[in-house]
């Protein structure tokens, strides 16, 4: 399954999401991979460490090769980093990607990721894909790309303002160009289980029939050790609340992903 990390809004854990979803895919050994969109690049940094800094191929590298044509262009497997976890790599991000934006989006580059992961098509069981915090070139190419969408919502008022929007530019994708995409789930983070706010703002999403995924993922500052340690939750600490959350909402996406199986046999 394809699935796309998705929200315009900057901060609200799409890394930390994509990162820890696709740490727990592989520990149930999945064949996992991490697509990095956003040229910040934490998603990369998260699962790579270090080893970010090392030379090597990246999304620029790809993209900057679909405006080129040439006999003895790389294979899609030719970008794809191994990570110190087994069962899951990265295809890494890169400062590069604000640069070839441009050019990409006037030579209507949109579906060259679709046909990447195409090209990769029973190598992995699950794609996990990380977007910057805008609707821009990479953003659509990841739903053009994916099967389901994820869409992260941390209990602010801003947030739920701005996810009407969001949904209505998944349609749009949807209509247009990928009639397969679906709204897999809104998920809550950071959510405070005591405080009144998120509260009243998660059941107002509820009441109205959105897609709210359950569990609620808790705030912690486990979430920023991990970061600083490059290290995912099911790696650092499984048995911490917050990882089991992320483990149970990881195992509340499988029948979806099993359904989408069925239906492609």
């Amino acid at each position: 399954m394809r699935i796309v990390v998705f929200n315009q809004k900057g901060g609200v854990g799409k890394s930390t999401i994509t990162c820890n979803l696709a740490a727990i895919s592989a520990s149930q050994g999945l064949r996992t991979l991490v697509i990095d969109l956003d040229a910040q690049g934490n998603s990369t940094r998260y699962l790579l460490g270090d080893a970010t800094d090392a030379p090597r191929d990246t999304l620029a590298e790809f993209f900057d090769q679909t405006l080129k044509f040439s006999l003895r262009s790389k294979s899609t497997t030719d970008f794809i980093a191994e990570t110190r976890f087994e069962q899951l790599h990265v295809l890494p991000s890169s400062p590069l990607l604000d640069e070839l934006h441009g050019k990409l989006e006037s030579r209507y580059k949109i579906y060259k990721l679709r046909d990447a992961l195409a090209e990769l098509n029973g190598s992995y069981d699950r794609i996990y894909i990380d977007t910057p915090p805008a609707l821009n070139f990479y953003t659509r190419s990841a739903l053009i790309a994916a099967e389901g969408c994820l869409i992260p919502f941390d209990c602010d008022d801003f947030s739920r303002r701005a996810l009407y929007s969001l949904l209505e530019s998944v349609q749009e994708i949807q209509s247009d160009h990928n009639r397969g995409l679906q709204v897999t789930g809104i998920v809550v983070n950071q959510f405070q289980p005591r405080a009144k706010l998120p509260q009243r703002l998660v059941q107002e999403l509820v009441d109205e029939g959105l897609p709210v995924l359950a569990p609620y993922l808790s705030a912690s500052v486990r979430v920023k050790e991990s970061h600083e340690s490059a290290t995912p939750l099911v790696h650092l600490d499984a048995k911490h609340k917050l990882t089991q959350e992320y483990v149970a909402l990881h195992d509340a996406l499988a029948p979806a992903a099993e359904g989408r199986k069925a239906r492609r046999r």
